[in-house]
């Protein structure tokens, strides 16, 4: 999931974004509550879901959202044995789960591009893929979305890791190429190019969505879920799109929004989440939102493989599906 997008502007305690929504009133005891991980802090992000409770879609489903920010929630395990029905994660984790026995299921798109780039000065003239090899490239560890993504570019171009120099430098990556420690490094697309480019720096981005279509970050169900309950991930699926739908079509009314929910966002400069917010945007659009492209799970599981991530292919039509999406 998106897990270090800029924090500057969420210093405060937390506490006042948890639970419920400050829509939520009277007749909430009818709802079905959901705790929904998010898999970070409240965020300028999460905008969709913020219009979503705060328009009422998902009290008009029948839905009560209670959000975890949580960073330690392991949301893939807990929606996998049932303890909970819905989580935001990213299109990796559902195979990597399923590999290992857990049945989850990824009902809806929220990221139709990967959020990963791989940034560099300008200076260094790396303009494509193919340019990569040789570098030195600061990655914040062989894990998570970063790394997958970083593979995915490289094998965009035939390159492997055998081709440049990884180099685990945490999640530093800001500083490591503003000091020329690395020549590049991978990032979150919405979040260190933004600051590097606030901080003054001429960079290149590659951005991993624009080489290879990977399934990214939405939202998952469990199988027991799917089974027993169809009716509730439908809703749960259109009050979360609606929210989608509207972000998308008026972006300044959902930051507006989501100064309920995310503290300090109404007193902060409103420069760098909005640049957050349009960033995300671009990476949410879709023809038909909500739709996963069953090419964007086989690239998936064919860069796994390549890593060696997985031992042997899955039924990828286990894995996803478009039964909810309008």
């Amino acid at each position: 999931m998106l897990k270090r997008l800029i924090v500057l502007i969420l210093l405060g305690a937390l506490t006042a974004a948890c639970g419920a929504s400050p829509a939520s009133g009277s007749g909430t005891n009818a709802l079905v509550h959901i705790k929904l991980p998010v898999g970070y802090i409240a965020n300028i992000q999460f905008a969709p879901l913020y219009v979503a409770i705060d328009k009422g879609y998902y009290k008009d489903a029948g839905i009560e959202i209670e959000f975890d920010y949580s960073l330690e929630t392991d949301a893939v395990s807990l929606v996998g044995a049932n303890n909970l029905q819905f989580a935001v994660v990213s299109g990796e984790q559902v195979l990597l789960a399923r590999a290992q026995g857990l049945p989850i299921v990824y009902v809806m798109a929220w990221y139709q591009k990967y959020p990963v780039s791989v940034a560099s000065k300008a200076s260094q003239n790396i303009k494509t893929p193919a340019d990569l090899k040789g570098k030195k490239i600061g990655i914040p560890g062989r894990y998570g979305a970063d790394y997958i993504g970083l593979d995915a570019l490289l094998y965009s171009a035939a390159l492997s890791e055998n081709d440049v120099t990884l180099d685990s430098i945490g999640f530093n990556q800001v500083a490591a190429l503003a000091a020329d420690r690395e020549q590049a490094v991978s990032v979150y697309t919405n979040n260190e190019p933004i600051q590097l480019r606030s901080e003054g720096y001429q960079i290149n981005e590659l951005r991993v969505g624009d080489y290879v279509q990977l399934a990214s970050n939405g939202l998952i169900t469990n199988e027991s879920t799917l089974s027993s309950n169809p009716d509730l991930v439908k809703r749960m699926v259109s009050a979360t799109l609606k929210g989608i739908a509207d972000t998308i079509a008026n972006p300044d009314e959902a930051y507006t929004i989501s100064e309920k929910y995310v503290p300090n966002l109404a007193q902060a400069d409103a420069t760098t989440p909005k640049q957050i917010l349009s960033s995300s945007i671009d990476m949410w659009k879709a023809n038909r939102l909500g739709y996963s492209n069953p090419q964007a799970w086989t690239n998936m599981q064919n860069t796994l493989l390549k890593m060696g991530l997985l031992k042997q292919p899955l039924d990828l039509t286990k894995a996803f599906t478009n039964q909810f999406i309008p």
